[in-house]
């Protein structure tokens, strides 16, 4: 997400706090370039310009013309305006009694799958969460709801089959006895793949029936110009509270992001960074300004870690990888809670300097389905060779090849790479070697890798260790 923009923003902050004395005319270059990675990005125009003017007269200040580093005072500037842009604070749910939320949206923005994200949230909040069914036209959207309702463990009324009337649905919804048990109740409704008239009626219709807390636009992060007429449409039709922006582990641009927010002035609430029902975040507007300038947001990262990763089952296995004791069992336990957590390129994202590193990474290194292949061979072995790798010799590779469905290449590949892994966890000088060359790439302007080696397992961080 926003890897574009944050790359063409790099490269302009870049040039500026390399230059000696800033004047009118560079800082005018620089905000030329950075405009049009913003239009790039799918920014609106209007949002796009006005940012920038908002930017260029606090640059111009005779404070920062005469400061001893101007150009790291523009990087603060441009950090602030764009945390404001982005909502300034972290706008909470108002879930006050009778906690209602509607969803709306354009169809494929993922409002069924968003709607189960929420109530999991809400549920391990602490909240008794009821799923209310009001896709009365798309097809399986009934039954979808359901399963990931299922899936999340939490309640969900359904139509009737054949019912048509959405006020009526929601009327039984409210009456029901998992209603009457719920301390918020979310309503997922219908899309399309245009605003229709027939959409905001039956949209208005319900709005006014159920009387929401909060009526929250779900959008496709990567819907890019036609972000701002979506948003202006349902602000318009039912008063939207809050944005929920989808799929943000997908898209390069994140334009939207800044245009919706700005366009209807109200908050981004959540982000859904990737398919599995545990991925919906709270928005912190700062946090995703320092990722869009390449900072990082590592307060996000450990905070996603804690939640996800078993700890004591971490510290047990950094222990063996310091005694050298470590096989694949281990292993296939550490990926598998890796896994859990998420799009690998979208967490390790969060470290600062990461897009300077990921830019040297061998091609698909990021690639979560090396994580499936890799689990495949494991799996593939016998408890034995797990245990002692070192026994996995010619036809025991063919064997493992022909059962996992991988090539003996990748099988070869997998048992080398562990070998040297395993020597390398057991150095202590090693890894040390290896945190500060990883410092090293992040560089000293702020961009830097921080406390990774506290994070990674193999230093003196506070963060949560990541198994491996």
């Amino acid at each position: 997400m926003f890897s574009n923009l944050s790359d063409a923003l790099d490269k302009s902050f870049r040039n500026l706090v390399g230059t000696g004395k800033i004047t009118e005319e560079n800082i005018s270059d620089a905000l030329r370039e950075i405009r049009l990675a913003l239009l790039e990005a799918d920014v609106e125009f209007s949002v796009a310009k006005g940012f920038i003017e908002s930017v260029r007269e606090k640059a111009m200040g005779e404070e920062v013309l005469k400061s001893v580093k101007p150009g790291e005072q523009i990087v603060k500037i441009f950090h602030d305006e764009l945390a404001l842009l982005l909502g300034g604070d972290q706008a909470p749910l108002d879930l006050s009694p009778p906690a209602h939320i509607l969803l709306c949206g354009l169809n494929g923005a993922g409002k069924t799958t968003t709607a189960a994200k929420l109530g999991l949230r809400l549920k391990k909040d602490g909240r008794k969460p009821l799923l209310v069914a009001c896709d009365l036209y798309r097809p399986a959207a009934i039954e979808q709801l359901a399963t990931l309702a299922g899936q999340a463990e939490v309640p969900v009324f359904t139509p009737s089959p054949g019912e048509t009337d959405l006020v009526k649905v929601a009327k039984q919804a409210l009456k029901s006895d998992a209603a009457r048990e719920a301390s918020v109740i979310i309503f997922d409704t219908a899309g399309r793949q245009e605003i229709d008239d027939r959409l905001v009626e039956e949209l208005k219709k319900l709005h006014k029936f159920v009387k929401p807390k909060e009526t929250l636009l779900v959008a496709d992060a990567a819907t890019g110009q036609q972000a701002v007429s979506v948003a202006n449409h349902f602000n318009d039709a039912v008063g939207i509270s809050g944005i929920i922006l989808t799929k943000l582990d997908g898209d390069a641009r994140g334009g939207a992001a800044l245009s919706m927010r700005s366009v209807t002035g109200k908050p981004i609430k959540y982000i859904g960074e990737g398919e599995k029902l545990e991925n919906l975040a709270e928005f912190h507007p700062d946090r995703m300004a320092d990722r869009i300038l390449g900072m990082g947001d590592v307060v996000s990262m450990v905070e996603q870690m804690s939640e996800k990763i078993d700890q004591e089952k971490a510290e047990k296995a950094a222990k063996r990888m310091a005694k050298g004791k470590f096989d694949f069992e281990d292993f296939l336990e550490q990926m598998r809670m890796i896994q859990n957590l998420g799009p690998l390129e979208g967490l390790l994202g969060m470290m600062p300097g990461f897009n300077k590193i990921k830019k040297q990474l061998p091609s698909g290194a990021l690639d979560d389905k090396r994580m499936k292949h890799m689990e495949a061979i494991i799996l593939s072995m016998t408890p034995k060779e797990r245990k002692r790798p070192e026994i996995i010799k010619g036809t025991r590779r063919k064997r493992i090849a022909r059962g996992s469905g991988r090539s003996l290449i990748e099988v070869n590949q997998l048992l080398k790479n562990f070998g040297q892994m395993k020597k390398l966890m057991g150095s202590k000088s090693k890894m040390k070697q290896m945190m500060q060359q990883m410092e090293a790439l992040g560089g000293e302007d702020g961009g830097g890798m921080g406390g990774l080696g506290g994070l990674l397992g193999g230093g003196g961080g506070k963060g949560p260790k990541l198994p491996f």
